[in-house]
């Protein structure tokens, strides 16, 4: 019963985050629903196991992350997506490509800005889904890399290189979107991009390779 009781007061507070990082995933609200409610009751059986003190919120995103690789990825679909709350997608946007150099220039910052929502996610969604998850619980979320590795049962280099490799990934197909539009003058970005991903709701993403082929951004460093 103290369990039951502590696991009220302490966990359910953290619900309505969680329904919005499983809406993030699942890109569905019924699933994202689903996807929150197995996660409780995961947390529920194991909180005797869950040493007090410790980050509470870590550990239920770490339940989350691991019952929609486990169950929802594995089914293979892409339901009905649903818009991201446009304030943390402009949130997202910045920070992704606020620490390159390569993309300084305040002319292009006002442009790749000016880029409608719909590309920003398509952009989001070209990511694997590793740098995806891993950009989400960073700039989203606000988690540390240690914490984003007990979340995703990562080492904290991992981590750190697939928000790094995340974000540029994300920044340079923005700037690669922006370049084949004639938003901004075309320059080298290390994004091969072929007319189909250009589209929107087509858009796919690979990073070239020393010998000029196209290799997708599946594996890890």
């Amino acid at each position: 019963m103290a369990d039951q009781q502590a696991f009220v007061e302490q966990a359910m507070e953290h619900m309505p985050a969680l329904y919005s990082a499983a809406l993030r995933m699942t890109r569905n609200p019924s699933d994202a629903e689903d996807l929150v409610q197995e996660t409780y009751l995961k947390a529920y059986r194991a909180f005797g196991s869950f040493h007090q003190g410790t980050n509470l919120k870590a550990w239920l995103y770490r339940i989350l992350t691991n019952t929609y690789i486990n169950i929802y990825r594995a089914k293979q679909r892409r339901p009905e997506e649903t818009e991201f709350d446009e304030v943390e997608e402009l949130y997202l946007y910045r920070r992704s490509g606020g620490s390159s150099n390569s993309l300084g220039k305040s002319a292009e910052e006002v442009v790749l800005n000016g880029l409608t929502d719909d590309i920003v996610k398509e952009a989001l969604e070209a990511l694997p889904e590793q740098f995806r998850i891993a950009v989400l619980l960073a700039d989203v979320e606000g988690f540390s890399y240690q914490e984003i590795s007990e979340i995703v049962d990562s080492p904290v280099g991992t981590v750190m290189s697939r928000i790094h490799r995340g974000r540029k990934a994300l920044q340079k197909l923005l700037h690669q979107y922006a370049v084949a539009r004639g938003l901004l003058p075309g320059e080298e970005t290390g994004v091969v991009l072929d007319d189909d991903s250009l589209v929107p709701g087509r858009m796919r993403i690979g990073v070239a390779s020393d010998k000029g082929s196209e290799t997708n951004l599946e594996g890890e460093p």
